[in-house]
């Protein structure tokens, strides 16, 4: 168990130092508050002529959370600049965060040109949540440079980074990466293998996969799976995590103690999980209980409601 807080307000001395981030959208202005929160000046490139605009509102979106998390409100206008040309933005950074499309092609394509155009020793970081840094970085000459740092949406206020070097990464770029990220009050692990999705990603898929199938099966309705994740795992998970909360469980024989115990049953029923997939009768019978569980709220006061209760959790756990 970690015995960092998830400490948001902690700083490092990022004054006068320059993060370039490349894509706008929802992550990379998330990110964007985020860095300038810290101190850091920020520069956005993105060939949108209209994400000024838009990545100015996400950013101001996100104001609310940071100060809810312990930071002090910035001013946009003079944190944070736009431009259109991703050597141009890079020139100077001693980061560059590329948050672009998912594809592998955009992103060896950019990989390449930010290896000529970016500092010697700047950090060179993807945000891809499924994309190894392996692939990415083909069209690269210097293969020891690059690494994910996979962020838990949004990361301006869900602490996890998931830090993933390739096999030829440098370990001092892997350290430095790690120092940058806690530096900002992250949750920072590096994970030792380049897996499809990395950890949280494979997590959620495993979980939903049983959700999707009891609801398909009829066992439950999606809101009360909702509350039954909620008023129990959600719980468990958010304070001692798996692996702890079973060591918990045996008592002082701990983590032992309860696979001896409880693991016989665990594979019975590891065995009896269905398998699930996107059917159409599936994705129906989904939309229609999310219209008849969800539909009566606005999209907009359900995010508010979920990131009113993040931050309280995130609160708690760093007070306690």
């Amino acid at each position: 168990m970690s015995t960092k807080p998830f400490d948001y307000a902690a700083k490092l001395d990022y004054a006068g130092k320059t993060a370039a981030i490349i894509g706008g959208g929802v992550i990379g202005a998330s990110w964007a508050a985020l860095f300038a929160a810290n101190g850091l000046n920020v520069v956005i490139s993105d060939p949108d002529p209209d994400i000024e605009t838009k990545a100015r509102t996400r950013i101001a979106a996100a104001m609310p959370a940071l100060v809810a998390l312990g930071h002090a409100p910035f001013d946009i206008g003079e944190r944070i600049r736009f431009v259109d040309d991703h050597a141009y933005a890079v020139a100077d950074a001693f980061l560059v965060q590329e948050a672009g499309p998912e594809r592998p092609g955009f992103k060896q394509g950019l990989w390449e040109v930010v290896e000529g155009a970016a500092p010697a020793d700047a950090l060179l970081c993807s945000s891809s949540a499924g994309i190894p840094a392996s692939l990415q970085q083909i069209e690269m000459r210097d293969h020891t440079r690059l690494l994910i740092a996979h962020p838990i949406n949004p990361p301006h206020r869900m602490p996890l980074v998931e830090v993933v070097p390739t096999p030829t990464t440098d370990p001092e770029v892997t350290a430095r990466a790690v120092a940058f990220y806690d530096g900002l009050g992250k949750v920072t692990r590096v994970i030792r293998k380049e897996v499809p999705g990395f950890v949280a990603n494979r997590l959620q898929a495993a979980i939903f996969r049983e959700c999707v199938a009891l609801v398909r099966g009829g066992v439950v309705t999606i809101d009360e799976l909702d509350d039954i994740v909620t008023t129990s795992l959600g719980v468990r998970l958010a304070t001692s995590g798996p692996f702890l909360s079973l060591h918990l469980s045996g008592g002082d024989g701990g983590l032992p103690h309860s696979i001896e115990q409880l693991g016989p049953p665990m594979e019975r029923l590891w065995e009896s999980l269905d398998a699930a997939d996107f059917d159409p009768v599936t994705k129906e019978l989904i939309a229609r209980q999310a219209e008849q569980s969800y539909g009566a709220w606005p999209i907009a006061q359900l995010a508010q409601t979920r990131e009113a209760r993040e931050i309280a959790v995130l609160n708690a756990l760093a007070a306690a």
